[in-house]
Order: C-alpha cells, then sequence, then structure tokens
C-alpha cells in the first residue's frame, strides 16, 4: 500500500499538470480547476484503499472531465454545446502532455494584481490549498480564499484563452512569470509559517518551471539568472538544518554536503550570461550565492566581492531586503557598526513593520559588536514576529545564548 504521504506528493505534482491539459482542452479555468480538485479528493481516497493507477494523471484528467460534465449537464440549456464537446473522451496525448507553463502564464496574467498572481500560481501550480497560502501571506483563510475566487473571476471576465503569450508580448509577461517563480522559489526554501524550514516541492516546481521558461527563452537573460540563483542557493538546502530540524547557520554549515553538481550549474549559467546584455537583478544575486558557494569556508568568503555586488544591486534594484543583506555584508567588510548604521535607515520603512527580519539582523550585528542585551532583545522580537517555527526556535536560542554571554 503507497503510503499517504507519498500519494499527498504525487497529487501535487500531478495537479498542474492535470489542470493544464483540462484548461487547453476545455477553456474554463474556474470550472476546471473546481473540477480537478474533486478529483484529487477522489484520489485521495480511493487511491490510499486501492492502490496508485498504472497511469495517475490520466485517471485524474478522466475523472475531472467526467466533474466537468455532471456539472454541465446540470445547468441551462445555453450549456448545451459545451456539454457536447466535453462529452468526447480527452485525447492522449492532452492528458500526457505537461501544460504547466502556459498554466503559469495564465496565472501570471497581467489583468491581475501581484498578490493575486502569486496566490493563484500557489493554488494552482505549485499545489497548495487555500489554507497553507494564507499562512504563507499572514491573512485568513477566508480572506485568501476570497482572493483566489476574485482572481479566478477576472480571468474569466477577461476572456483570457490557455494558450502561451504571442511573441510581441512575452517579454512583458516573462517579467511577472519570473517575479512570481521568484517568490514562490523563495517561499519553498524558507517558509513563513509552519513547523518546516523548507519545502522541496514548492522549490523543485520552481526550478523545474524555471528551466521549461529556459527550454522557452534560451537567449534571455534575466531566465538564465533566476535559473541561476536557484541552483545556486538550493544546492546548500541540506546543510541549513540539523537531524532534528534545528537550523544551520550558512557560517556554520558543513560545505561538504553542499550539491556541487548544482553549484557547478548554476555557474555555468551565470558565467554564460554574463557580457551579453544588461544584468538584472537575478544575475546579481545569482552572482552573490555563487561567490558564497565557491568559498571553501566562511573565513574564505569574498565579503569585499559580494559587498562591491550589493552596491550594484542597491543602486539597480533597491529594496529594503537588499539594504538588509547589504547591511551585513557592510558589517563583514567595514565592522558591524557601520552595518547597524545601515540598518538604521530602515527604521522608518512601514514595508518592514510586520516582518522579523530587521529585527533578526539587527541582533546578528548587535552580537557581532559585543553588545549583548540589546542583541537578545532584537532576537527575542524577532522570535515573537515570525510564524516559521525553526526560526522561532532558533531565534530564541540566540537570545538565550546571548543572554549568557552577558553574564
Amino acid at each position: 500500500m503507497t503510503p499517504p504521504a507519498a500519494i499527498e506528493d504525487l497529487l501535487r505534482e500531478l495537479a498542474p499538470q492535470v489542470l493544464g491539459a483540462l484548461a487547453r482542452r476545455y477553456g474554463q479555468f474556474n470550472a476546471c480547476e473546481d473540477a480537478v480538485q474533486e478529483a484529487l479528493l477522489a484520489a485521495a481516497l480511493q487511491w490510499g484503499t486501492d492502490g496508485v493507477p498504472d497511469n495517475p494523471r490520466a485517471w485524474l484528467t478522466t475523472v475531472a472531465s467526467r466533474r466537468l460534465v455532471d456539472e454541465w449537464r446540470s445547468e441551462s440549456a445555453r450549456r448545451r454545446r459545451e456539454e457536447a464537446s466535453a462529452l468526447d473522451p480527452v485525447p492522449a496525448e492532452a492528458a500526457a502532455s505537461d501544460d504547466t507553463l502556459t498554466l503559469l502564464f495564465l496565472c501570471c496574467h497581467p489583468s491581475l494584481s501581484p498578490p493575486s498572481q502569486v496566490a493563484l500560481t500557489l493554488r494552482a501550480v505549485g499545489g497548495l490549498t487555500t489554507t497553507e497560502i494564507a499562512k504563507a501571506f499572514l491573512v485568513p483563510e477566508a480572506t485568501m480564499a476570497q482572493r483566489i475566487s476574485r482572481a479566478k473571476q477576472t480571468i474569466k471576465a477577461a476572456g483570457v484563452s490557455f494558450a502561451m503569450p504571442a511573441a510581441a508580448e512575452l517579454g512583458d509577461r516573462l517579467r511577472g512569470v519570473l517575479h512570481v517563480l521568484y517568490l514562490v522559489f523563495n517561499e519553498g526554501y524558507t517558509s513563513s509559517a509552519g513547523a518546516d524550514l523548507q519545502r522541496t516541492d514548492l522549490t523543485g516546481e520552481a526550478i523545474r518551471l524555471a528551466r521549461l521558461l529556459r527550454a522557452l527563452a534560451p537567449a534571455e537573460g534575466a531566465v538564465a539568472g533566476l535559473l541561476a540563483l536557484m541552483l545556486l542557493t538550493d544546492a546548500r538546502r541540506a546543510a541549513r538544518s540539523d537531524e532534528y530540524g534545528s537550523i544551520i547557520p550558512l557560517t556554520e554549515q558543513d560545505r561538504s554536503s553542499w550539491q556541487h553538481d548544482l553549484i557547478a550549474e548554476g555557474v555555468a549559467l551565470l558565467t554564460a550570461t554574463l557580457g551579453r546584455g544588461p544584468v538584472g537583478p537575478y544575475q546579481l544575486q545569482a552572482a552573490i550565492a555563487a561567490v558564497h558557494d565557491e568559498a571553501v569556508s566562511d573565513a574564505e568568503t569574498d565579503w569585499p566581492q559580494i559587498l562591491a555586488l550589493y552596491d550594484v544591486l542597491d543602486r539597480t534594484s533597491p529594496s529594503p531586503i537588499v539594504t538588509l543583506n547589504r547591511a551585513v555584508a557592510v558589517a563583514r567588510v567595514h565592522g558591524p557598526r557601520a552595518g547597524l548604521a545601515l540598518l538604521g535607515t530602515l527604521d522608518a520603512d512601514d514595508r518592514l513593520a510586520q516582518t522579523h527580519r530587521l529585527d533578526a539582523v539587527r541582533g546578528h550585528l548587535l552580537e557581532l559588536a559585543g553588545d549583548f542585551p540589546a542583541a537578545r532583545e532584537c532576537y527575542q522580537r524577532a522570535a515573537n514576529k515570525t510564524g516559521s517555527m525553526p526560526e522561532q526556535r532558533y531565534l530564541a536560542l540566540r537570545a538565550a545564548q546571548v543572554a549568557q554571554s552577558s553574564e
């Protein structure tokens, strides 16, 4: 008998592929998404008892198609044409093809707001439940359900067809898709809430989709830069926590357990794109990740080079998160007090008011400066703000350790 966790992982992987196949066939995203969810529920109940079928994607596609037929049969006569179409069997090539990339562009349609794009992508492509997405966004589940519902209605009202964008609009649409994939990867790499530090289903899906985008647009430096960034970052995944799930900071990680094949691939991607066009934020972040990954130890990390890259990133794509990371680099090059001075420029930034990151970084730099009582207060405030249990434990432990140092 297949373990329930394995069935859940399989369903999460297949959900966007089945939804893509149905949306391509029938063109009604909202109805197709509802039908797929019903098929997933049926599979979760049946496969645990009867076993996983030989072709689980075809099974889900068939069941979801039947759900659509049942729904359309209950509607008025104006639906009869769709019903007649739906009664035709789904072609084998449609059931077997992977339309996830087309689905991704649909979820990132410019008629949707950026938060709605991310939420719908996590729901339809990432396979997250509404509850999981609500936790990630730190909003009530009912609020997130309404947001996703409005996003689907917006797509329906806009009459968006299930097809890849035309070549003339691909560039503009690609920027939005890359941003959503970046956010999905980040949520998977460090979950904003819950018991797990990371979600490999999200990081794996983001990397898979980035590879598909790379095949679609091999000349786009931003695509290569984002894929390189994901690979160079994900390469450290196994070393980020111990056997008990406790966080291991970058400075203390066992670098021999990093995935050096991913590092090599990421560096090769980055090298191939540099000098061939404008350098964007993904390439700069990938370059920073490469400097970390290629250092044999924390002590041998080229922090002046990292700081120089952050200086460029801050000029071209400024953000409070860039400033936070740059402050750490400043502290490593010019001392913790210099880093703390830079952090002070963020105190009035409302975008950081509800996050733990400013307090966490400030606590780290205060610890480096030897101000243990102030560091303890910052770590404790940060622990109280984050929704991630591993981060809560790590920050609370740091607070306790610096408290001991001050005694």
